[in-house]
């Protein structure tokens, strides 16, 4: 029984680490250049590919005119019911 786990420690247990130590190896080493060319390293996108940008509105507060006044308030009464009625 001993032998037998002394084999599959030895053996079966290192095919992981080698394809581990593949992997590695084959991640890490150099790329082969691929039409370098040809490519000039730039964008090949163009400046503007949707034209200038629109305009934006005034700005309001201390560095333009005046701020804008506050909306009116309106109240109303509830509909159905009268404030000075107890219920």
């Amino acid at each position: 029984m001993e032998a037998l786990t002394v084999i599959w420690m030895a053996l079966v247990l290192k095919i992981p680490i080698a394809a581990l130590l593949w992997l590695v190896w084959w991640a890490a080493k150099e790329p082969e250049p691929v039409g370098a060319d040809e490519d000039d390293g730039g964008s090949k996108r163009p400046d503007r590919p949707h034209g200038p940008r629109p305009s934006r509105p005034p700005r309001r507060g201390p560095h333009s005119g005046a701020p804008l006044p506050a909306p009116p308030r309106v109240r109303t009464t509830a509909v159905g019911r009268r404030a000075d009625t107890p219920r």
